[in-house]
């Protein structure tokens, strides 16, 4: 038998026999209908019935996830909290009443401003500047100061931004442009955050003496710091001073320790505390932005004569008497008999008075 007819040879084996074994395997194909019951038991015992759900509804299955149950994870997480509940917590927290409630606070702060503006007026020097002044405040304590108020008034300005962007500003200068805003408010607020801190620090060591309470301050409050009837004394700092100094020593310090948490998120032990601090953050801002509004009018347009200690640093000898009575016998050695009406009259050596006061100047 020569090549070719081999090759014929095989040629017409395989022609018969691939017909055969096609049948073969029909025959012993299970139909279509037909279940095998002992695979799919096995089956649905290690991975659950065809129905995911089991015998809960949809709205029971992610109702018990978004309250914490427990499950089995397939994603390789640690754990078995399958959704981390209080994530919608604080989410209803924040939106619901921080944002909305805060700003209203805000608002009604800066209401109540105008509104005692419109009806008290400045608070004038009764009987006008004397031309002579008394030195209040050195040079390193108003640079504190003015470090602090810039630091704060830039993160004040950009954390509003970034609480209250998405509600008051976007629907002004649209999404696109708050978008912008966000992100720079929010490298800003990040850069600015830590300097905080040093102002902080430096605030507290340059102003703490003095600040502490004193009986005369219980007699300004019932007084009501001298708008609700005769005059209230006061040291080198009223009550509602040393009220300004220890929300910002108090308050700024949650606000320095929550926003390193939020800066530096590896800090946190938790995804809890990162949201925890998120919510004090955003509390204590709203306070101290609202009382610090009442302190920049008091310092500027309410009251005459209050800008000159942080400026120049030394305040005119009438408004020292008016307004800060004690303080001015401590630094002078005269006694103020009236501090209302007294005015120019017995007003020592300017040279006297500057160099006694910057022995007793805090």
């Amino acid at each position: 038998m020569d090549l070719r007819e081999l090759v014929a040879a095989m040629f017409l084996f395989a022609l018969i026999v691939m017909p055969l074994e096609s049948l073969q395997a029909q025959s012993v194909r299970p139909p279509a209908n037909a279940v095998n019951q002992g695979i799919d038991k096995q089956i649905d015992e290690q991975i659950g019935t065809s129905n995911t759900l089991g015998t809960n509804s949809q709205s029971d299955y992610w109702r018990d996830l978004r309250h914490g149950k427990d499950g089995l994870a397939t994603s390789g997480q640690s754990g078995r909290k399958l959704i981390q509940a209080q994530g919608e917590q604080w989410r209803i927290v924040r939106k619901t009443y921080i944002v909305k409630y805060g700003g209203w606070v805000l608002a009604t702060a800066i209401f109540l401003i105008v509104l005692f503006y419109l009806i008290r007026g400045k608070i004038r020097l009764k009987a006008g500047r004397s031309g002579e002044t008394i030195s209040r405040f050195s040079l390193p304590h108003r640079t504190a100061h003015w470090f602090m108020a810039s630091i704060f008034i830039l993160l004040s300005i950009s954390g509003l931004i970034l609480l209250l962007g998405r509600t008051v500003l976007m629907p002004v200068i649209g999404k696109n442009a708050h978008s912008i805003v966000a992100s720079a408010a929010m490298q800003g607020h990040n850069l600015f955050g830590p300097l905080f801190i040093v102002a902080l620090i430096w605030l507290t060591f340059m102003f703490i003496r003095g600040n502490f309470f004193q009986m005369a301050d219980l007699k300004w409050i019932l007084k009501g710091g001298g708008l609700l009837g005769p005059h209230a004394s006061a040291g080198h700092y009223n009550f509602g001073e040393k009220g300004w100094f220890w929300l910002v020593v108090i308050a700024g310090s949650i606000m320095a320790i929550t926003g390193m948490i939020l800066e530096f998120p590896w800090l946190a032990e938790s995804l809890q505390l990162l949201q925890i601090s998120v919510i004090v953050h955003a509390i204590g801002a709203i306070a101290l932005i609202s009382a610090a509004l009442g302190h920049i009018y008091i310092g500027t347009l309410g009251m005459e004569g209050a800008l000159d200690s942080m400026t120049t640093g030394d305040v005119d000898v009438v408004w020292a008497k008016e307004h800060h009575d004690l303080w001015y016998e401590e630094v002078t050695g005269q006694k103020v008999a009236n501090p209302e009406a007294e005015g120019s009259q017995s007003i020592p050596d300017h040279n006297q008075i500057s160099a006694q006061s910057q022995t007793t100047e805090t």
